[in-house]
């Protein structure tokens, strides 16, 4: 399953949304690998295994699972997680890219790859759905506690 979509971050037309720098919204994006229970809530723990200058290993734990994933930082850019094939669980990737369509408008693309080819009409399909729209809650949520955290300060100042 693929799946890709944007969530909008700035943009100077709408002047109903807080506009974010991109160091905050960079910073933000790097705190939900750091630090992942901020960001889903039924995430029960978190371990970084090994980090180094722009990769950090860790061991995500939802009850009894335990999921391990490498996540690549290119700073400014976009934040890479890789999940490899475990136990039931198959390889996926995600991609999360800040984009800088104009000026003042900031927007993140979320990129989903499973490695998996979708039957149309098929059971997964189906269930394909859900995580799709999950995925989206997901990553709007994201982005609402980034805001929260930079409205607190805790990303930065917000002009650059």
């Amino acid at each position: 399953m693929k799946f890709v979509h944007l969530v909008v971050i700035n943009d100077p037309l709408n002047p109903l949304i807080e506009p974010l720098t991109r160091d905050q919204l960079w910073r933000g994006l790097v705190l939900r690998a750091e630090a992942p229970k901020r960001f889903i809530a039924w995430l029960d723990g978190s371990e970084i295994r090994s980090e180094g200058v722009d990769l950090i290993a860790r061991t995500l734990h939802y009850g009894e699972v335990a999921i391990c994933d490498t996540v690549v930082f290119t700073a400014q850019q976009q934040v890479q997680y890789d999940v490899p094939a475990q136990g039931d669980i198959p390889a996926s990737r995600l991609l999360v890219t800040i984009e800088e369509p104009g000026a003042g408008m900031l927007h993140v693309r979320f990129s989903y790859d499973d490695f998996m080819e979708e039957t149309p009409g098929s059971m997964e399909a189906f269930y394909n759905e859900f995580r799709r729209s999950a995925y989206q809650e997901a990553d709007i949520d994201t982005i609402r506690v980034i805001r929260e955290l930079a409205g607190e300060g805790l990303l930065g100042p917000a002009q650059a």
